[in-house]
């Protein structure tokens, strides 16, 4: 294999695969796998397929834990992207992904990326994509390095999601200290699809033909799932490591395989993620137990003189790998064609379990199949309590000092992970194709199903403060949480998806969180009958040596039957009565007033009890379904008095008036978890107080802009709805225009 400077003996002595990112004992488990040393090409295929971003070799014995079975789950873990029924012979189709390293490196075409990505990954199940949310974590806006990471990331977000025109419609964005030098950028994109037009990633049928469609590929991205599974140093160039986003393209590309679906020429579709040409056509393969041969000359290239190592690992964007009944190529060419999209047989699926790579005339790679797939190493790592742990345990809840409660909620609504995120969502085209019922600020989106009176909604959430404090705990929390948001609209939860962020596993503390949060996760999903589709997990968060707090997103997706049940956030009318859902304790772990007052988080997170939460969640929603409730918004971060303001802004002219009792700071701004804020018409107050429970009356919709808070008879608050409104609203673009 003269094309190759470096021989294989090379490789072994210099230890050049320990730089591929291989350990000596991988290194070791590959000769045995393939009888012989690697040549370079396979050493830099075997690093590719091996790296935590394409095998999960330390998750995978926590990720078995998840329960990904229920009634309605049509296709679990294991594909592009989870396949949920909902009814009337449809499924939505839906995943996260994270796309953190290369948005630190290039933000802009880092999250660019990242929506086209996970948008290949739900159109190759053969799904139209209708909806994108993202979650994306930067540390305080106070550097100018973070507010050019910020700016960036959603214009790239914006630019791609814009153009492709698949309506951006929700998201979140928080900011912390912890994720100053590796921010988080996790996008989610839901598609619609009839069940007899899922399609699977196999490659079935020896002797059938491997098609490549979509852009050429190029030198960008070269190392990129291995760059993904390593720790990013500040200073380091990996600007190569990143790829480049094409979404006129991608657009061009969505429509030609929407079209390929339907033709019964198609075998297996698959798109070329992380680790390129190698991770498509090889899990093809692997899963049909077939093996396939590629001929590298037949790939489209974009620069001159790319080698067969550049071209498998090439992580070149708008790519997707076919595999096509032989005799039938030119019925899949002539589609592609059709669309303006390039379409080239590269190889075809044969007996033999191998993977043959050649270039040149020449074989550059032969591996045996299953050792890049199902026999890549899996370990068990050792986990161990972070010693913090038990000395927040051992806290003695306590209520902090607030001099004056007016005040501190005006500080409140201008923290940014609090404020107004209209800044960025505004750069979104969130009402693209026409079914956007209610778009980004409101607890979670919903879209409607085009020729149905059906509705999803949809929201990513997680609060990696409580993780951070009790990873368990936290775990639960952001799965109800998630599970709140949708209620709130109206929805029944269906299932989730799971954007697993975490820092360095093999630090046992680290994986101690990872352990332990996803046992959570388990408990909630297993509880909220919520079970996990798909996900992807992004080890090696970490900045200036410190690991990211655990940050697992959770990605869910509900169901609302008819489009009556859609619910607002906001008050809708004077006169309508004002509930509070759920009793308050002086919980104060983690929250965003512990953030005001001491600039770190410490102590308990809050309780979370999964069975009031269930009873909750499913008395709310019947209620919503009965009709008898005007608006629904949950308690989060910020507790009551966040949620109250937020209640009023709208712009119906509508204020509130409220009294409570106990401790005014912990009224006001614990963060008890299972909360609801409701408003309901009198004339429905015995059918509500009959179906919620937990249901306390304290006060009413008002007609005169202000906002009322009387607590053991004393006026707290009493400020205009208005000046709350603009600190809200203008505390993000104030800090991006400020001069750090």
């Amino acid at each position: 294999m003269s094309m190759n400077p470096i021989n294989p003996e090379q490789i072994e002595t210099e230890k050049i695969y320990q730089e591929m990112g291989l350990t000596d004992e991988e290194f070791k488990l590959i000769k045995e796998k393939m009888n012989r040393l690697p040549n370079y090409i396979e050493t830099g295929i075997f690093s590719a397929m091996w790296s935590e971003h394409c095998s999960y070799k330390t998750s995978k014995p926590l990720l078995r834990k998840f329960p990904t079975e229920g009634s309605h789950v049509l296709q679990g873990p294991g594909e592009g992207a989870g396949v949920v029924d909902i009814g009337d012979n449809q499924a939505v189709v839906f995943k996260i992904e994270s796309h953190n390293s290369p948005s630190y490196v290039e933000p802009f075409e880092g999250s660019a990326t990242g929506i086209g990505g996970i948008l290949r990954d739900v159109f190759s199940m053969g799904a139209k994509p209708i909806a994108a949310l993202n979650s994306l974590r930067f540390g305080n806006l106070d550097t100018d390095r973070t507010k050019w990471l910020f700016s960036e990331a959603v214009r790239g977000i914006a630019s791609y999601g814009n153009t492709i025109e698949v309506p951006t419609v929700g998201g979140e964005v928080q900011f912390d200290k912890t994720y100053e030098e590796n921010p988080l950028v996790n996008a989610m994109v839901v598609g619609l699809v009839n069940h007899e037009d899922v399609q699977k990633g196999v490659a079935e049928g020896t002797g059938n033909t491997v098609i490549y469609a979509g852009g050429k590929t190029g030198r960008d991205g070269i190392g990129g799932a291995a760059f993904s599974s390593d720790v990013v140093e500040a200073e380091e160039d990996n600007k190569s490591a990143v790829a480049i986003g094409d979404p006129h393209m991608g657009k061009k590309l969505v429509a030609a395989c929407l079209e390929v679906i339907h033709s019964d020429a198609l075998v297996g579709i698959q798109d070329m993620g992380a680790a390129g040409l190698t991770s498509s056509a090889s899990e093809m393969a692997s899963k049909a137990g077939t093996g396939m041969e590629l001929v590298l000359d037949h790939v489209p290239q974009r620069e001159e003189n790319m080698n067969a190592y550049e071209m498998m690992l090439s992580e070149s964007q708008e790519r997707m790998l076919l595999v096509v009944k032989k005799g039938r190529e030119q019925e899949i060419l002539d589609i592609f064609e059709k669309h303006d999209v390039e379409a080239v047989a590269i190889g075809e699926v044969i007996e033999e379990k191998v993977f043959r790579i050649k270039h040149q005339g020449e074989v550059q790679a032969e591996i045996p199949v299953d050792a890049l797939t199902d026999d890549a190493p899996v370990y068990e790592l050792p986990a161990e309590e972070a010693k913090y742990y038990q000395e927040f345990q051992a806290k003695e809840k306590s209520v902090p000092a607030v001099e004056n409660h007016q005040e501190m909620l005006r500080t409140l609504l201008q923290q940014p992970t609090i404020a107004s995120k209209e800044w960025a969502y505004k750069q979104y085209d969130s009402e693209a194709q026409g079914n956007t019922l209610v778009g980004p600020g409101s607890d979670a989106a919903v879209v409607k199903i085009e020729g149905t009176d059906k509705a999803i909604a949809i929201t990513t959430d997680c609060n990696s403060r409580y993780l951070y404090l009790d990873p368990k705990v936290g775990g639960k929390i952001a799965v109800a949480e998630a599970s709140r948001n949708l209620i709130c609209t109206g929805a029944k939860p269906l299932a989730i998806t799971d954007g697993l962020n975490y820092g360095n596993p093999t630090n046992p503390e680290t994986f101690w969180q990872m352990e332990q949060s996803i046992d959570g996760i388990r408990e909630a999903c297993l509880k909220l009958e919520t079970p996990v589709i798909s996900g992807n997990v992004s080890l090696y968060n970490e900045s200036e040596g410190q690991a990211i707090m655990p940050t697992p997103i959770i990605g869910m997706v509900g169901l609302l039957e008819s489009t009556d049940y859609v619910t607002a956030n906001t008050f809708q009318n004077e006169g309508d009565l004002v509930y509070l859902v759920g009793e308050t304790k002086p919980e104060f772990g983690g929250s965003e007033l512990q953030n005001v007052l001491e600039g770190s988080y410490s102590g308990k997170a809050p309780e979370i009890n999964l069975e009031t939460e269930t009873t909750r969640q499913q008395q709310i929603l019947e209620a919503i379904r009965a009709g008898v409730v005007e608006s629904a918004h949950d308690l989060a971060e910020g507790g009551f008095a966040v949620a109250l303001s937020e209640s009023t802004f709208n712009d119906k002219g509508l204020g509130v008036a409220v009294e409570l009792e106990g401790d005014p700071t912990t009224v006001l701004f614990s963060e008890t978890q299972s909360r609801f804020l409701l408003s309901v018409k009198e004339e429905n107050k015995a059918k509500f107080e009959e179906i919620v429970q937990d249901a306390t009356h304290i006060g009413t919709v008002t007609a005169d802009r202000k906002i009322n808070v009387q607590i053991n008879g004393e006026s707290v608050i009493e400020d205009e709805i208005e000046q709350l409104n603009k600190l809200w609203k203008e505390a993000i673009p104030q800090l991006l225009k400020s001069k750090a």
